[in-house]
């Protein structure tokens, strides 16, 4: 269902009603209906096929969007905020999440870069993070170890990140406040 709702799912549908309307009613011999209908028609049909030929769907959210609302509000929690905004919304033109972001971490590889899956909010001891889970199978666990100190101070101030790879080719990257108590790390 979130494929069909996507932005780019929206304008080739109206592209491609417009078009078959004008159609119709060139078929129908009503010109003043077919000419603006299928000049229209047609461009936005292929303007919503370029759409989705570059399309890049949101990461699943696993908390729901009403549980943590307070925490997210807080302007302490500005960043993780704007974070979770960014990637939990449709995308085009770039290969995966936080590409310029993972790019100037050095945490890039253009052949197979790192596909966030899923977002997780978490409620650290009333402090907000957030536990993304990458698949990664062109940039290996160890240096996305050696930049694990960058990787917090990089989202946000007061932020640290924890890291784990709980399989073969995928990392979970835990952004959490400084000063809150370390969360258990699943294998």
């Amino acid at each position: 269902m979130q494929a069909l709702i996507s932005p780019g799912s929206l304008v080739t549908i109206a592209g491609a009603v417009l078009t078959v309307i004008g159609s119709i009613a060139y078929l129908g011999d009503n010109a003043n209906l077919s000419l603006p209908t299928i000049f229209y028609g047609i461009p936005i049909l292929l303007g919503g096929l370029a759409l989705k030929s570059s399309e890049l769907p949101p990461a699943v959210r696993v908390t729901p969007k009403a549980q943590l609302q307070q925490l997210r509000q807080d302007p302490r929690n500005e960043p993780l905020s704007k974070l979770l905004a960014d990637v939990t919304r449709w995308r085009y033109g770039q290969k995966a999440h936080l590409e310029s972001s993972l790019e100037a971490l050095k945490l890039w590889d253009e052949d197979q870069p790192p596909q966030l899956q899923s977002i997780e909010e978490l409620d650290c001891d009333g402090g907000y993070g957030l536990d993304l889970r990458f698949v990664c199978n062109g940039v290996p666990f160890e240096k996305w170890k050696q930049r694990q100190d960058r990787l917090g101070r990089f989202f946000g101030p007061g932020l640290r990140a924890e890291l784990s790879q709980f399989a073969p080719g995928q990392v979970k990257l835990t952004l959490l406040p400084a000063e809150s108590l370390p969360t258990p790390v699943l294998p």
